[in-house]
């Protein structure tokens, strides 16, 4: 098991659980913090015994995103270049999970702020606590929306709604987010339900996931013409798949299918 210092990441029944332990700064994520998440993301999708991931927090916080507390993006004498750090961590991190080949289950277990945000919209099925609140905090800050929430929100809330949540910082619940399709559901135990989730996902054919997961995120950003095209590539690769053959003869033979990724 990889020693990890700002968060901890067990596998429990082929579910990799990532947890963030920075209970004293109410999870915000210095550049070390960051790189641990990633390197906990791309070893489960190394790890052939790992076929879901839960991305969750320990304390009352998910993530309430730079630990200003970081000299790297204090400004002091010289202007600080907050754009590298954005480049050289936190668009890796949210990178990371967006690339995943294997589905990232957010567990919201409470506020998330700033580039947290962007971290648990990232993730491919997202529960949170009812209690959750949603905090832009940027514009207190002087500093504009980053790592990708710009787009995130946008895409579901329209343009003025986004405008508001973001210069004004009044949070957002839960259940609004649900409202708004950027969450899935409200869960009073959300690691729970992440791992509920996380059971169905592990019985299923490992490349149907991955390409289903790059085929939604195709058609977000691109024509239904494009997307159409798209699906070819996927079906063809799918439909020469070991795991194609057990979902057909499973289904003749009415039982569970057994499929091994191949």
């Amino acid at each position: 098991m990889t020693d990890y210092t700002y968060i901890s990441s067990e596998n429990i029944d082929n579910t990799q659980i990532i947890t963030i332990c920075r209970e004293e700064v109410y999870n915000a994520l210095n550049t070390e913090a960051k790189m641990e998440i990633v390197k906990a993301i791309r070893a489960a999708n190394k790890d052939q015994d790992v076929k879901s991931i839960i991305l969750t927090a320990a304390g009352k916080a998910f993530c309430t995103g730079q630990d200003l507390n970081d000299r790297s993006v204090q400004a002091s004498e010289a202007p600080v270049d907050l754009g590298v750090t954005l480049e050289t961590e936190w668009n890796p991190l949210v990178q990371s999970i967006k690339d995943s080949k294997k589905l990232v289950i957010g567990a919201i277990n409470g506020v998330c702020a700033g580039a947290g945000l962007s971290v648990a919209l990232a993730c491919d099925f997202i529960y949170a606590a009812p209690k959750a609140k949603f905090i832009s905090g940027f514009s207190k800050l002087g500093l504009a929306p980053d790592a990708g929430s710009s787009y995130t929100f946008v895409k579901a809330m329209g343009h003025q709604k986004t405008l508001e949540f973001f210069l004004f910082n009044e949070p957002l619940l839960a259940d609004q987010l649900k409202d708004y399709g950027l969450i899935n559901d409200v869960s009073e135990d959300v690691v729970k339900k992440a791992q509920e989730i996380a059971l169905k996902i592990n019985a299923m054919a490992p490349q149907c996931i991955e390409l289903i997961k790059k085929n939604v995120q195709y058609a977000r950003d691109n024509s239904f013409n494009e997307s159409i095209k798209n699906e070819i590539y996927a079906q063809r690769f799918l439909g020469n798949s070991e795991d194609y053959k057990e979902g057909l003869s499973a289904f003749f033979d009415k039982r569970a299918p057994n499929f091994k990724g191949n």
